[in-house]
C-alpha cells in the first residue's frame, strides 16, 4: 500500500461518525422531513445567497477541470413502511440502511459545516442529522431514491476532488483546505465557473436536506422559535395581538385586507 494510502486510512480511522440515534427516531424524523414543506423551502432560501472565495485553495481549483462520478448504484427493493397504527415499531426494520461507514462519516464532517455548534445550539451531527440523511437516501420512494443518486454522486465528488486538489480525502483535509472546496460548490450562481456547476446543484439538494433535517429536531425547532402545538387549560384565548398585527400587515401587502375575517371580540 502506498504511503499515501496508508495515511487517508489512518485519518479515517481517527474520525469516525458514530449515529447516537435510535431506528425509530431516523424514521420519524424521516418521515415528517418528507411531510413538511421544509425541504423544498430551504431549497430556495439558500441557493441565492451570495458566494465568498478564500484564498487557500484557490489555485489548487483552477487545475482541476469538470468531472462527475457515473455511479453504478443497485435498485433499493425493499417495500415502503406503510402505515402503523399502533404507533409501535414493526420486528424488522422497513428498509436496510444503505450509507457506508466512510460516507456517514463524509456527511457528519459537511453538515457540520453547514450547521456548527454555536453556544448553546448543537451542530448538525450532534443532533444526528447524518442519521437522518441515512434514512433519506436509503427509503425506497420515489422521491427519496431520486435524492439518493444526486447525495451520494455529491460525496463521491467531493472526495474525488480532494483526492485531486490536496491527494486526501475531504474527512482527511485541514478546515482550510475543505472550505477551500466549499466555497467554490456553495452556491449555483451565475458566478459559479462552469466546472463546479453540477456539483454545486447536487451539493444544493444535500444541504436543503441537512437543513431541513436540522430543523425538524427539538433542539432545531427550539433555535427558530418554533413552539408547536401545545395544551391549553380551558376555553382558547385566541390568537394574541402581536398576532393580529403580524397578519393585518402581510394581508396588507398582499391587498388582501378586504377578505380578512373580522375579528370577534
Amino acid at each position: 500500500m502506498a504511503k499515501d494510502q496508508i495515511n487517508n486510512a489512518v485519518d479515517q480511522q481517527q474520525i469516525q461518525y458514530k449515529s447516537g440515534m435510535t431506528r425509530r427516531d431516523s424514521l420519524k424524523l424521516m418521515m415528517a422531513l418528507a411531510a413538511s414543506t421544509l425541504l423544498p423551502a430551504v431549497l430556495t432560501g439558500c441557493d441565492s445567497a451570495p458566494v465568498s472565495k478564500t484564498d487557500t485553495g484557490a489555485e489548487a481549483a483552477k487545475t482541476t477541470s469538470e468531472h462527475w462520478p457515473e455511479l453504478k448504484l443497485s435498485p433499493i427493493t425493499a417495500t415502503g413502511y406503510g402505515k402503523d397504527p399502533n404507533l409501535i415499531l414493526p420486528p424488522a426494520s422497513p428498509w436496510p440502511l444503505t450509507l457506508t461507514q466512510a460516507q456517514l462519516t463524509l456527511v457528519a464532517v459537511l453538515a457540520d459545516i453547514l450547521v456548527p455548534r454555536e453556544g448553546a445550539v448543537p451542530s448538525a451531527s450532534e443532533v444526528h442529522v447524518p442519521a437522518v440523511v441515512d434514512e433519506w437516501v436509503s427509503a425506497p420512494y420515489e422521491r427519496q431514491q431520486q435524492d439518493r443518486v444526486t447525495i451520494l454522486s455529491a460525496l463521491a465528488w467531493i472526495d474525488d476532488e480532494a483526492q485531486m486538489r490536496f491527494s486526501k480525502t475531504f474527512v482527511a483535509l485541514t478546515k482550510v483546505q475543505q472550505k477551500a472546496i466549499m466555497d467554490d460548490i456553495a452556491f449555483d450562481t451565475a458566478e459559479t465557473p462552469a466546472q463546479f456547476k453540477r456539483i454545486a446543484s447536487a451539493f444544493g439538494r444535500f444541504r436543503s436536506l441537512v437543513l431541513a433535517a436540522f430543523f425538524c429536531t427539538p433542539e432545531g425547532t427550539k433555535d427558530i422559535g418554533y413552539v408547536g402545538n401545545v395544551p391549553i387549560g380551558g376555553d382558547y384565548p385566541g390568537p394574541t395581538k402581536e398576532a393580529y398585527a403580524h397578519l393585518d400587515k402581510v394581508l396588507a401587502d398582499l391587498g388582501l385586507t378586504e377578505y380578512a375575517y373580522p375579528i370577534q371580540t
